[in-house]
């Protein structure tokens, strides 16, 4: 009788993608959101950290654990989630940047990967929502190039699902808001550099009388 396949044996030329969502929601203290008893003073805001995925589906299936590396000030920086929601909610005062490291089953023989959000507690263009929270949402894949035959059998456990046409407007939006942001920031380097060579050029004329 043949051996069992081990489940570490990698299939040749197959490519799976899972799509998440990674970012936080962030609040500041209000009557409809007070401040927690415990929360220090000099705090503004609470915050959730999270991993999803798109349309809801469970990323348990695959993933063992999220760890979310926060602000060294933070008591226990380091937090681990190892079910489902994975996600870290908080007080705080100030942005700075979160590693997310994320751990796919052992039996799968995939390495962890690391991801890096910074922290959004204030809107760049001074608007918020309706219910006052400030979201920054990336959406993104992990592509598993030829997976394990173990972790394709956890891959392939719930069929994939198409993303929400709203989800992919919202990306979109994301992406038309970073882009007018570069834009301006050129459109202002541009009139800088006009204004500079004009005051030189007065600046010689000047010179030369």
């Amino acid at each position: 009788m043949a051996p069992p396949a081990s489940s570490h044996k990698r299939i040749k030329q197959v490519s799976i993608s899972k799509p998440i969502m990674y970012g936080n929601v962030a609040t500041k203290f209000s009557p409809i959101n007070p401040m927690p008893p415990a929360a220090p003073k000099d705090h503004t805001h609470s915050w959730t950290v999270f991993v999803k995925d798109p349309t809801g589906n469970d990323l348990s299936t695959y993933i063992k654990k999220v760890i979310f590396k926060l602000h060294d000030t933070y008591p226990n920086s380091s937090r681990t989630v190892e079910q489902p929601p994975f996600e870290v909610t908080e007080t705080g005062w100030g942005e700075f940047e979160i590693i997310i490291k994320i751990f796919f089953h052992t039996e799968g023989g995939e390495k962890n990967i690391t991801l890096i959000h910074h922290l959004k507690m204030h809107p760049y263009n001074g608007l918020v929502s309706m219910d006052g929270k400030v979201e920054s949402v990336r959406y993104d894949e992990i592509v598993f190039n030829e997976p394990t035959e173990k972790m394709f059998a956890l891959l392939t456990k719930q069929p994939g699902t198409l993303l929400d046409d709203k989800l992919k407007t919202r990306e979109r939006e994301e992406l038309d808001r970073i882009a007018k942001a570069i834009d301006d920031i050129a459109e202002k380097t541009k009139t800088s550099t006009e204004e500079f060579k004009k005051l030189d050029k007065e600046r010689k004329s000047l010179v030369e009388m």
